[in-house]
């Protein structure tokens, strides 16, 4: 979609969905925005609001089901939505003494969940104007098993399967949805990786990327190319020789 003008973005009060939505703010557009963090959320905002921008800020949690549906109808009921981005996540658990149950538990709820919660009233009320876009921020993560990342990996892949299955039968709908799946981008959950980051991107190029990439209905947003590419060679390599590469 090109020139949406009211947006709702989860995740937003750091990351790639605070530029995100910093790249979208200017006169004449509304910015839905949501983050767990009252104090980050709130700086967005207020630069938000000094960038033309008219603003609702909402402390949520994406894992809450009917926090989320309430939020996004009133939203929608207010100022019908054009595009929304599903883009809140966590990385791998840092507590200590949480079991690898507990921590798939944690990932999901927000990662799946949190994405279902979030993209599904959206989708009900795109549908019935035969009118919207939904972007789902998966990551490369999500296109194979990256070792040491098994519930983030998987969550994401979860979210990716879902967004390119639906595409096809809501698009003949009129809504259009697609996958967004950054690599490595600065950011508070890149912040705790203790280990060099190929390709790192700031924040401001992956949103103008995904941006980009919306405006052209792209199915599948995946950058940068090097580790996309790589990504995609691994996928077709015999399992032994990729587990072999991945150690």
């Amino acid at each position: 979609m090109n020139n949406p003008k009211n947006i709702l973005i989860t995740g937003a009060s750091s990351g790639i969905g605070e530029s995100l939505a910093y790249y979208y703010a200017q006169e004449g557009v509304f910015l839905a925005i949501s983050g767990r963090n009252k104090t980050r959320l709130d700086i967005v905002s207020e630069k938000l609001k000094t960038m033309g921008a008219k603003v609702e800020a909402k402390i949520i949690d994406v894992a809450d089901k009917s926090a989320m549906d309430r939020w996004i109808k009133n939203i929608d009921d207010l100022t019908p939505l054009d595009l929304v981005i599903a883009n809140a996540g966590i990385g791998i658990s840092k507590k200590r003494g949480l079991t690898i149950a507990e921590v798939a538990e944690e990932i999901f709820n927000v990662n799946v969940n949190g994405v279902f919660n979030t993209i599904h009233p959206a989708l009900e009320l795109m549908t019935a104007r035969h009118q919207g876009q939904v972007g789902i921020v998966s990551s490369v993560a999500g296109i194979i098993g990256i070792p040491g990342f098994g519930a983030y990996s998987a969550s994401k892949n979860a979210v990716r399967a879902y967004g390119e299955a639906i595409r096809v039968p809501f698009g003949k709908k009129g809504v259009e949805i697609n996958v967004i799946c950054p690599g490595f981008v600065v950011s508070r959950i890149t912040n705790h990786n203790g280990f060099k980051m190929p390709f790192l991107m700031t924040s401001e190029k992956a949103a103008k990327i995904i941006a980009n990439g919306l405006s052209k209905n792209k199915p599948r947003i995946a950058f940068p190319f090097p580790t996309y590419a790589t990504i995609r060679l691994l996928q077709i390599l015999p399992i032994w020789l990729k587990d072999l590469i991945l150690k």
